[in-house]
């Protein structure tokens, strides 16, 4: 061979050799893509996901199915604000809104109510407000401005012409909170709307927002940035180019409170005097900014040169006691702050001065005011009349009567409090609104009137039922507790009718053992679980049974609902899932581990929230060493051994979408059913799955079905092909295993359906909705199963 031909021999080597390795080696030479978690779906994308899904309840085959109502009739729930029509004496009509039941009216004083907005593509209401120059128009800013754990997206503004009898949407829809509206006083289409944004990600649609034409178009008038949005307004009645704002900076980690962190520091006042063209920050007086939260703000009708301002001040006041380490929900603290904090300005805002906790008795009283969360309150009103009485909301109402410098607590009601309003024509006729529904007092706070058994808008976080006759519901509601009714059939439906109180706190899941009614399993804030013999309970026969902490182990968390389940082969068998899935084969009293940490555990994610948790879990009906569990950081683990072995089944699954409900089928052992939930991501798609191998592939039965967040899906247990399942609109059905969904009932408000069982031997359906409490139906309709005729 000459040495023309080694060469070219050689170059064909050479580049064959760099062929093999560039084609052999593209994993190693192709960066892996990044995961991203889905987020922040488009404003008018959901309106339009909620047309269609209007449409389809339209056209339903079951819309002549009617839910019942169930209760309880003694409990009401979480309103937001009021809006009193004037003058009283010749008017009796009050609206109220509430937190995710939508807005009730009264023109009887609050002898009866009836609910004017529940159809809409929101039942969760900020604020509300009443054109003074002609009181049949009504404002209605969507979505909870408190941003506590059980807040409700909005969907914009909606305006009445009617006095509520009909609605049109009118924008804003991407600011998904709303939390103060003031129309002006003689021109019903100047109208301001502060925005807080999203709750759970940065979004541009927030802050200060006027219209000039009713709502036909918007101006942002008040923007500093995508972590900052505006809270509070309030217009001076002497000049209505004069208003005054509170910006708050804020956002609610999946693992943290909403409070002042790096980077959501821009929280402060701001004034204009020019309707809105310009503003200028007035916090001469107020802590620094890196120390403000949430503020409220008041101006005083009689003298608008005096302002108040509650502040939630993150002021250290001092270091934890050991004692002090974990405040009443567990959680891990700090520190203690200042918390709500009253200032005053007497030249209309330009200087601030400090009024309230001078003392260190008075400043104690004002750190306990909000508890720990100060930013689910900062309202704060001064009485339209007289400047030196002040009322404050927290925990508890407070009253001022020397201009902010002292406090005493009002009582006669529920608490946890979130709008007020006094009769400007009578400073002793006060409407508030708290956790518990709404008061009146006719003497200035000293008595209250209440309507907890005419206003059915308690919000249940679940339901589960016994296998007693009649059977009963079990339920947690927020900030009420664990209760539990009867169910009582009424003609062709069910009856509503009072609840009495169950084992169990606000944030509880409950078991109740199927061959003794009375034994009731109930898991506390953050899966404190316990059990209870209710035939004994005379003689506190309750006990706490949560595991043992382990050496070496990190420290225990659960979610706020932290699930627990009895197995279907030996209800003596009890599951509890905190970041590990405990096992008890002897009614709790002992506990084994049997699963490793099932979330990402990711250090930085670990805050004052317990998260990255079990938050559901599933035994097979046809194989008790068939185990799944999803997390709350989107983790879907199974075993087939018991617990001995696990393995991630994620496959095609969106990245890190809190696993909202996990059932294996009861008709085949490879079957599973899955939903997830994007709310916390402000992600409003439906997340609905099917495995048929045991979780190694997934695939979409969504199907016709549009809008979520998707909570719950139930197998039917006389047919396999139907499943339900409850979204934040209503309640679905298909028929053909998730090929085509239809909505299920048809006078169902829009309502969080957040839970859904059927009972298996009376073949009754039963959803718990946040903010309307529990309803039922016959699933014989659907099922074509017996309908139990009972006498109850």
């Amino acid at each position: 061979m000459n040495r023309k031909s080694i060469l070219r021999t050689a170059i064909v080597i050479m580049v064959g050799v760099f062929l093999v390795a560039f084609f052999n080696a593209p994993v190693q030479a192709k960066k892996a893509k990044k995961k991203e978690i889905i987020k922040n779906t488009d404003s008018k994308l959901r309106l339009d996901w909620f047309a269609a899904h209007q449409e389809l309840a339209k056209n339903s085959p079951f819309k002549n199915q009617e839910w019942s109502h169930i209760g309880p009739t003694n409990v009401s729930g979480r309103c937001t604000d009021i809006a009193a029509v004037r003058p009283k004496g010749e008017n009796y009509t009050i609206y109220v809104a509430t937190a995710s039941g939508g807005v009730w009216k009264t023109v009887n004083e609050g002898t009866t109510w009836e609910p004017i907005f529940e159809h809409e593509a929101t039942a969760s209401i900020g604020d509300m407000a009443l054109a003074p120059s002609n009181q049949d128009i009504i404002w209605v800013g969507s979505g909870e401005a408190n941003i506590f754990r059980s807040s409700q997206h909005g969907a914009g503004i909606y305006k009445s012409i009617d006095a509520g009898k009909t609605w049109q949407h009118m924008g804003l829809a991407g600011t998904l909170t709303i939390g103060r509206i003031v129309v002006h006083p003689t021109n019903p289409d100047i109208v301001y709307v502060a925005a807080g944004g999203h709750e759970w990600t940065d979004n541009k649609e927030r802050g200060l927002f006027k219209t000039t034409d009713g709502g036909k178009t918007w101006v942002n008038i008040l923007y500093i940035d995508e972590k900052t949005g505006a809270f509070d307004l309030a217009m001076d009645p002497d000049d209505t180019e004069t208003l005054y704002a509170t910006a708050w900076s804020r956002i609610r980690p999946k693992w943290n409170d909403p409070r002042v962190m790096p980077g959501y520091m821009q929280s402060g006042v701001y004034k204009t005097t020019d309707g809105g063209v310009s503003w200028k920050p007035i916090n001469n007086g107020l802590p620094e900014a890196k120390f403000r939260g949430r503020i409220g703000l008041d101006i005083c009708l009689s003298q608008p040169n005096v302002l108040y301002a509650l502040v939630d001040n993150y002021e250290v006041a001092r270091e934890l006691t050991a004692e002090e380490k974990a405040d009443s929900y567990t959680r891990n603290l700090k520190a203690i702050i200042k918390g709500a904090t009253v200032y005053r300005s007497n030249d209309k805002g330009e200087s601030w001065t400090q009024v309230s906790g001078l003392s260190e008795k008075l400043l104690q009283y004002m750190m306990r005011h909000s508890g720990t969360f100060g930013w689910v309150f900062g309202q704060i009103r001064v009485d339209p009349n007289d400047p030196e009485t002040v009322y404050i909301m927290g925990v508890p109402l407070s009253v001022s009567n020397d201009g902010g410098k002292t406090f005493k607590r009002l009582s006669g009601m529920h608490g946890d409090h979130h709008g007020m309003w006094i009769d400007p024509d009578n400073s002793n006729y006060i409407i508030n609104v708290n956790d518990g529904g709404i008061v009146i007092s006719y003497d200035k706070g000293k008595t209250w009137r209440q309507f907890s058994n005419n206003l059915p808008v308690c919000q249940f976080f679940n339901v589960s039922f016994d296998l007693d006759t009649p059977f009963r519901v079990y339920g947690s509601m927020q900030d009420h507790g664990s209760f539990r009714g009867v169910i009582t059939r009424r003609g062709s439906g069910f009856a509503a009718v009072e609840w009495e109180r169950a084992p169990g706190g606000e944030g509880s899941t409950h078991a109740i053992d199927p061959r003794n009614p009375e034994l009731v399993y109930s898991a506390g804030f953050y899966g404190h679980i316990t059990r209870a013999d209710l035939s004994k309970l005379s003689q506190e026969q309750s006990k706490n049974i949560f595991p043992p902490e382990e050496k070496g182990l990190e420290y225990l968390r659960g979610q706020w609902l932290a699930p627990i389940i009895l197995s279907p082969h030996h209800p003596d068998t009890v599951y509890l899932g905190l970041q590990y899935l405990y096992r008890s084969r002897f009614q709790g009293d002992v506990w084994e581990r049997i699963s490793p940490n099932m979330s990402y555990n990711i250090k930085e994610e670990l805050g004052d929230i317990p998260y990255q948790t079990i938050f559901t879990i599933s035994e097979s009906p046809q194989n008790a060493n068939l185990i799944y569990c999803g997390t709350d950081d989107g983790k879907v683990h199974i075993t087939k051994d018991g617990g001995k072995s696990w393995k991630e089944i994620m496959k095609g699954l969106p990245y890190r979408k809190w696993v909202s409900r996990i059932a294996a089928s009861r008709y085949a052992q490879s079957t599973v059913y899955m939903t997830q939930n994007g709310k916390r991501d402000d992600d409003f798609a439906p997340y609905i799955w099917k495995s048929t191998d045991f979780g190694e592939t997934w695939q979409s039965i969504a199907g016709n079905i549009k809008l979520g967040p998707v909570n719950v899906i139930v197998e039917d247990p006389i047919n396999r092909n139907i499943l339900y399942v409850g979204t934040d609109v209503g309640v679905y059905v298909t028929k053909d295993g998730g090929k085509k969904w239809d909505v299920l009932g048809s006078n169902l408000p829009t309502a969080y359906v957040q839970d859904l069982v059927i009972h298996p031997k009376e073949n009754v359906i039963v959803i718990a909705t946040h903010g309307r409490g529990m309803w039922a139906l016959d699933a014989k309709a659907v099922n074509g199963g017996p309908r139990v005729r009972r006498r109850y």
